[in-house]
């Protein structure tokens, strides 16, 4: 039986609830028992008391300071403290558990999990913008700490459970697989007023808005390009893509000896969070079971970059270095949620990644271990300030 004392930061997103949810089926079959120590959540304050009730934790915190007299009336009756603001979620972060769970989504999860990777717990990172903005140092302060940092990303989760850590040499490339999105077939210039709802209906998986668009701008992808770089001491030329829109095969990892092997398994993210959960142990739970007969045969391609411009961006940002990577995520976040509040076009959210990061070329970043978290938000801010001028000018000349 697998038993961890947890932290969820990001309890009420998709990857917040579906941990809770595994944990519950876990807990219902027999092969795990969890102490929750910590849940936070943003403004879905009646699904956070919801989940305090379940699962008793000892602190539970609001990230919207105007939330907390909402978050304790409904808390009311059960022995749990109540908290709200971003400082108590970092402080939060770092109280002794056995596993984190760090989903809480963008630019903002980047403290808490920063905070989280000094404890020595293993750090579950469902945060992709912390490896963007600071992952090396994010996991040379795992490593100092004693901990671990496990991948939940489907496609870095499936890496990892096939990399040969102890022999890294003996890998030639790794292939990351994306679904190609809602509009994979999409002519170019039928993709010019995609709307919001259009965007966020993934085909095969359910996420947030924002991871939604990203993925339908292949952005996400060039985000996971640049963190299996940084999780694997990988180059950029020995990282490919390959558009799988049947999602079955996850990702994999080939071999100097010509082997290469795959993590299949139907699409749902519970799967790599009880890898990272369970980890190095496997641990059962009413799981999908994947029938290739089923399905009949699987399809690959290569991604359109003419199409999809933000992948090539983000490999541009991996291949310059230095504050390239944070920059392409900030505008890219920041572009994505005008898009959500229709005051930016569909095809020009790459635009303003490429503007931003044309702007900040020359921009200079003075890290260390020890201050990499508040260089990287230093230039995340600088960055998102640029890409909001970026969607000034081109949305007034659209």
């Amino acid at each position: 039986m697998i038993c961890r004392k947890v932290s969820v930061l990001g309890s009420t997103g998709s990857v917040g609830t579906s941990t809770l949810d595994l944990m519950a089926q876990a807990e219902a079959i027999g092969s795990g028992r969890f102490e929750v120590e910590v849940l936070t959540g943003g403004r879905n304050i009646a699904r956070l008391a919801e989940q305090a009730r379940r699962w008793k934790p000892r602190l539970v915190i609001t990230a919207y300071e105007e939330g907390l007299d909402d978050l304790r009336a409904a808390l009311m009756g059960l022995d749990v403290e109540a908290q709200a603001g971003a400082q108590a979620i970092e402080e939060a972060a770092q109280r002794p558990v056995d596993w984190v769970m760090a989903s809480i989504v963008g630019a903002a999860g980047l403290r808490s999990a920063w905070a989280a990777a000094g404890t020595g717990a293993t750090l579950a990172l469902a945060n992709k913008e912390s490896l963007v903005c600071c992952g090396p140092a994010l996991i040379e302060r795992v490593r100092q700490g004693g901990g671990q940092l496990i991948p939940v990303d489907s496609e870095h989760s499936a890496i990892f459970q096939v990399f040969p850590h102890e022999a890294p040499e003996g890998v030639a490339r790794l292939v990351l697989t994306a679904s190609g999105g809602p509009f994979r077939t999409k002519a170019l210039a039928d993709m010019k007023n995609i709307t919001p709802e259009q965007a966020v209906a993934h085909p095969n998986w359910s996420m947030g808005s924002k991871i939604s668009v990203d993925s339908a701008t292949m952005a996400n992808k060039g985000l996971e390009l640049i963190e299996a770089a940084y999780l694997f001491d990988m180059p950029s030329d020995k990282i490919d893509v390959v558009v799988h829109p049947d999602s079955i095969i996850h990702s994999l990892v080939e071999y100097v000896d010509g082997s290469t092997l795959a993590q299949m398994g139907p699409p749902d993210m519970k799967t790599p969070i009880a890898c990272a959960l369970s980890w190095p142990q496997r641990m059962a739970w009413p799981a999908p079971r994947l029938d290739l007969a089923a399905l009949g045969q699987l399809t690959f391609e290569a991604p359109d970059t003419d199409r999809f411009p933000a992948l090539a961006l983000a490999r541009q940002a991996l291949a310059e270095g230095g504050v390239a990577p944070i920059v392409f995520n900030a505008a890219n976040e920041v572009a994505a949620l005008a898009f959500l509040d229709r005051r930016l076009a569909f095809l020009n959210i790459a635009a303003v990644v490429a503007e931003t990061l044309d702007r900040m070329t020359n921009a200079k970043m003075d890290i260390t271990s020890d201050n990499a978290c508040d260089a990287a938000l230093a230039v995340d801010a600088d960055a998102r300030r640029m890409a909001l001028d970026a969607i000034s000018v081109i949305a007034n000349a659209a």
